[in-house]
């Protein structure tokens, strides 16, 4: 009964390593950055690790990795079982000797639990505490904390989403429309968010960058002529804009949190997570500025017309290498 038991977990496992292998296309490790792994608990106490990723170098001294008391059996390239006893406990701790940003482990205990987590790397290893790979309200709490930030630095550190932030601040001219035309943007990039992460609408990722880049330098000419005294739809209505382009930039971020791999369960909270992370990086992003803006005004009134016209010129600049440098990714979608 118990090896019949082993065999349909060991089929489980196979068909779950499957799933994931055929969506390992779209999860370009050099791009994501992000490796991924699947934990296997056959009977407590008896493992078996595989990584999903090819690119992925193999484990080759896995009692560095695991804790002292694990045993290793046999390995094969990208599979590893092993037996730790005691069994594995919160207290514990897998550390991966690899260079990537992160790893998502996708863990499966016997008990039937099934939680995965987003572990960053400091650029030597990638620590997975066990703490957070155990359902409860601590995994929760430990979920948050890792998709606030990884939301957070994914906004702080996109260049390009900042940009278009900023394109929007020099646009507009008094706090209401700031106010309106920002909450646009916010909703419309959650809708196309929650839809690509939940695949209700994946869209390929080059596209999306282009129309990224492109929306940067529309958004520039919109505040060189607002310089020159022109007037659009755009000046008066900025929110529409803000709106329709912000669908784009949804899609841009589900980029680093869809290819990440995580198990249905865990997504929606981390979708969640993920947001309002991003939406605390552009909130920090958008007082800087706004603060940066007055200070200037009180030491340089008179040349702040030609500093927000440079801004606006650089910004199109930029967003113009951007988007020649991605129309060639169009050709291999």
């Amino acid at each position: 009964m118990m090896d019949l038991l082993n065999i349909k977990r060991s089929l489980k496992l196979l068909c779950f390593s499957l799933c994931l292998s055929t969506s390992a296309t779209a999860h370009d490790i050099d791009v994501t950055g992000v490796a991924r792994v699947l934990l296997y608990e056959n009977t407590p106490g008896a493992y078996q690790m595989s990584i999903v990723d090819q690119q992925v170098a193999p484990l080759y001294n896995l009692d560095r990795v695991l804790p002292e008391r694990c045993s290793l059996e046999e390995p094969t390239r990208y599979s590893y079982r092993f037996n730790c006893q005691p069994a594995l406990n919160v207290n514990d701790t897998i550390t991966f000797p690899w260079t990537f940003e992160g790893v998502v482990v996708i863990a499966q205990w016997s008990d039937g639990q099934n939680v995965s987590r987003y572990f960053p790397g400091d650029g030597t290893f990638v620590d997975a505490p066990l703490s957070q790979l155990k359902a409860g309200a601590e995994s929760i709490s430990s979920l948050a904390v890792t998709y606030l930030e990884l939301g957070a630095e994914h906004i702080l550190f996109g260049i390009d989403h900042l940009l278009f932030v900023l394109g929007l601040l020099l646009l507009l001219n008094n706090f209401w429309a700031i106010i309106k035309t920002i909450t646009a943007f916010t909703i419309a990039h959650s809708i196309t968010l929650a839809f690509a992460v939940l695949g209700v609408f994946p869209v390929p990722n080059a596209p999306i960058e282009v129309l990224i880049a492109l929306s940067i330098v529309f958004l520039a000419r919109e505040v060189i002529t607002s310089h020159k005294g022109e007037r659009t739809l755009v000046h008066s209505k900025p929110w529409i804009v803000a709106f329709i382009f912000g669908l784009f930039h949804g899609f841009g971020f589900a980029g680093a949190l869809g290819e990440l791999g995580l198990s249905d369960a865990d997504i929606p909270l981390a979708l969640l997570f993920f947001n309002i992370g991003v939406e605390l990086g552009q909130v920090g992003f958008i007082v800087f500025l706004i603060t940066l803006n007055i200070m200037l005004l009180n030491l340089l009134k008179n040349l702040i017309p030609s500093i927000h016209r440079g801004l606006a010129y650089g910004l199109g600049s930029i967003a113009m290498v951007w988007f020649i440098e991605r129309l060639p990714a169009l050709v291999v979608i």
